[in-house]
């Protein structure tokens, strides 16, 4: 039976914090928070009692991976019920939170952006993620000693995100750059080309063609409707950025790129609490769906989707296929192609 199936109880979930140096990064901003988070078995000896490290379950080994890049000045505790989630069905889930000045004077929790490499002349060409490579590299060491030791499957990683991180892991989803990389999800991302950037208006850039991938976005989202401004184009639709990224910048062909736009969802929709203290959120519009249901629907799709994708699970598949030929209350629309 697979790790993370249904018939599989949920294990108990803990994480480790590491500080992860940022090669290329200026001090004091060369530094992330790493938080790992893992299905433990539980508390076997008085060390794992006194300490509060639970060693891996290994019965669930290996355990795919899972890592989530926060949107912009996006506390990466409100992706915790996310993380968790994923941890249950067996996956090793690494949310951080990285300071740093992408725009001069403007220093930010960011998902990790080097903006000249998204530029018309750079873009595809080398990695727009600063993080990546030392994500990548963290979990290798995880692997390597402490309670994960030989546990992690490091040649099977998924990479999502939300808001600029959604378009961060679409963007940096190149397993030429990044061999590691099974797939990609986000939501409330979109590859629009800012025009500050110096892309024409109304641009929107190619995704990586090479991987599984699921855009997920929310048909009440306020702040993507308040920003296309940004990208040339006239604010007012919440959710046809997403679409249209979906419909002109993924290739498709082979039924692995997926489309879901959750009804009554808004772009906050993943941020659990809620946060009104920084980014974005006066922006937003109020979801029309109780936000739990929207979370379980969410946290049911990534699962799918990556239990489909990234452990060749079958059955996870059709239950992706059922969730969303049903409908159901969350589902306003989807594509596959």
């Amino acid at each position: 039976m697979p790790a993370g199936s249904a018939e599989t109880a949920p294990a108990p979930v803990r994480s480790l914090f590491r500080a992860v140096q940022v090669d290329g990064a200026k001090p004091p901003c060369d530094r992330l928070l790493l938080r790992a988070f893992y299905p433990a078995r539980p508390a076997q000896s008085a060390a794992e009692r006194d300490s509060g490290v639970l060693q891996a379950d290994a019965a669930r080994a290996p355990l795919p991976s899972v890592i989530f890049m926060p949107g912009v000045n996006c506390d990466p505790s409100g992706y915790r019920w996310l993380a968790e989630g994923l941890a249950e069905r067996g996956w090793l889930a690494l949310t951080y939170a990285f300071v740093a000045e992408e725009m001069p004077g403007a220093p930010a929790l960011t998902p990790g952006l080097n903006l000249d490499a998204l530029r018309p002349d750079s873009y595809g060409q080398r990695p727009s993620s600063t993080v990546l490579p030392a994500l990548l590299g963290a979990m290798e060491r995880l692997n390597e000693s402490g309670p994960l030791r030989g546990l992690l499957d490091t040649g099977r990683v998924a990479l999502g995100g939300h808001s600029a991180g959604g378009s961060a892991a679409l963007l940096n989803a190149h397993p030429g750059w990044f061999p590691q990389l099974a797939a990609t999800f986000s939501y409330g991302a979109h590859t629009g080309a800012s025009t500050m950037l110096g892309h024409a208006p109304g641009s929107h850039l190619k995704v990586p063609p090479q991987l599984p991938l699921l855009l997920m976005g929310g048909e009440r989202d306020g702040v993507i409707a308040a920003s296309r401004g940004r990208y040339g184009e006239p604010d007012g639709d919440a959710s046809g950025p997403i679409e249209r990224s979906f419909r002109e910048s993924v290739a498709g062909g082979r039924g692995d790129a997926w489309l879901a736009i959750l009804a009554g969802a808004n772009h906050f929709a993943p941020v659990h609490p809620e946060d009104h203290s920084s980014g974005r959120p006066f922006l937003d519009w109020r979801p029309a769906r109780p936000p739990q249901e929207i979370r379980a629907t969410l946290l049911e799709l990534c699962a799918d989707f990556l239990d489909a994708h990234v452990r060749d699970d079958m059955a996870a598949r059709e239950s992706l296929v059922k969730k969303l030929e049903a409908g159901g209350p969350c589902i306003a629309k989807w594509e596959c192609k």
